[in-house]
């Protein structure tokens, strides 16, 4: 299947200039109602800072979908299929849920019913996983009871494993721009040779990756703005709504003859590992403390980054490299057709990353002394 680029281009800058246009609209609403987040023991920022910026990527990202509704471009997305209303659905109430969590606390299972009912939209209107690929075995047609419940379980991982992870200035944003980016061209991959028959999972990644590059210059160390619950949560949606509807649609592998053993839904899971393994420990954390999965601390892996000596910002480079890092692990076999092994490259850009997180503390401090 022919891919046209320029289309996707037109869609991603929509969503970037829309989100940077009204970002500064949110700010100014936040600062006027008195809604910022102050310092606390468990928050890295010094100073009182405005929330509410997942506003300007909530607009950002209806208005991408409705120039890619009106443009033509996508008639296999947008002609007779309820998948745009699956994910504008999904999307509002993620949003909602998000947001009425930054403008009042709300208990973790209100907020987690909200999350549930943000599946369930993509549920009800055909966004599901319909094929669950094990590596080495044969696809299985999911069954629609274990569907719906496997769609609820991802919405509510991957909303999830982005709030943990927006701890940081750019944090959150960044990581779940690259890990977009990278999907969205193992998505085309899978267009061109023709495994993918919608183009709605590839156009979803690259409205949300639009909507990360819009934020981040509100967001980056100092930030004027955090995404807040709001943010956060609509990025985890759309991420599980952009993923199901690429790996969870087609039965077969395929990554390149390398790493034949990936399952198109392993894929996500690689390239976003960093917030996925965050939140594992998260879990597994509060469960031995005996805490309530909500409860806040000071462990996630950019606190215990801050806590070696890294600085907010080099901190957050760490963990976009990890994430760039996975990205071409994936990418790598995709593009090259099993014809190049990406494990000797990645393995010693991983060892040089862990070097540089392990030592660039300590050779700071001696340039200073």
């Amino acid at each position: 299947m022919r891919v046209d680029l320029t289309s996707y281009l037109v869609v991603g800058l929509v969503a970037a200039a829309v989100t940077a246009a009204t970002v500064p609209i949110f700010r100014a609403i936040a600062l006027n109602r008195g809604v910022q987040v102050l310092p606390n023991e468990r928050a890295v920022h010094a100073q009182p800072t405005p929330t509410l910026g997942g506003g300007g990527m909530f607009l950002g990202f209806l208005t991408a979908m409705g120039v890619a509704a009106a443009s033509g471009w996508f008639p296999d997305a947008f002609s007779g299929t309820s998948e745009p209303l699956a994910i504008l659905g999904c999307g509002l109430i993620a949003y909602g849920v998000g947001v009425v969590d930054d403008l009042r606390d709300i208990s973790a299972p209100a907020k987690t019913a909200g999350i549930v009912l943000a599946g369930t939209m993509l549920y009800v209107f055909g966004v599901s996983i319909i094929y669950f690929r094990i590596p080495f075995l044969d696809p299985i047609i999911v069954d629609p009871g274990l569907a719906y419940l496997l769609t609820v379980v991802w919405v509510m991982g991957m909303a999830n494993a982005v709030n943990f992870i927006d701890g940081l200035d750019g944090l959150a944003a960044g990581i779940v721009g690259i890990g977009a980016l990278a999907f969205f061209f193992y998505s085309l991959r899978l267009l061109e040779v023709g495994l993918l028959l919608s183009t709605m999972g590839p156009l979803l990644l690259v409205i949300v990756f639009g909507i990360c590059v819009g934020f981040l210059p509100y967001n980056v160390h100092p930030a004027q703005i955090f995404m807040g619950d709001g943010g956060a949560i609509l990025l985890g949606s759309l991420m599980a709504a952009s993923t199901m509807a690429v790996g969870g649609r087609t039965p077969d592998p395929f990554s390149g003859q390398t790493f034949f053993f990936y399952a198109p839904l392993v894929i996500p899971l690689v390239i976003l590992g960093v917030p996925i393994v965050d939140t594992v420990f998260a879990i597994v954390r509060r469960a031995t403390r005996r805490q309530g999965l909500a409860t806040a601390d000071k462990d996630h892996m950019h606190h215990r980054l801050m806590r070696l000596g890294h600085g907010h910002a080099r901190s957050v480079f760490i963990l976009w490299a990890w994430t760039a890092l996975l990205s071409g692990f994936v990418l790598w076999p995709v593009y090259n057709d099993g014809s190049g092994d990406a494990i000797v490259p990645v393995g010693v850009a991983a060892l040089g990353l862990i070097l540089f997180t392990l030592f660039a503390p300590g050779f700071g401090r001696q340039r200073v002394t």
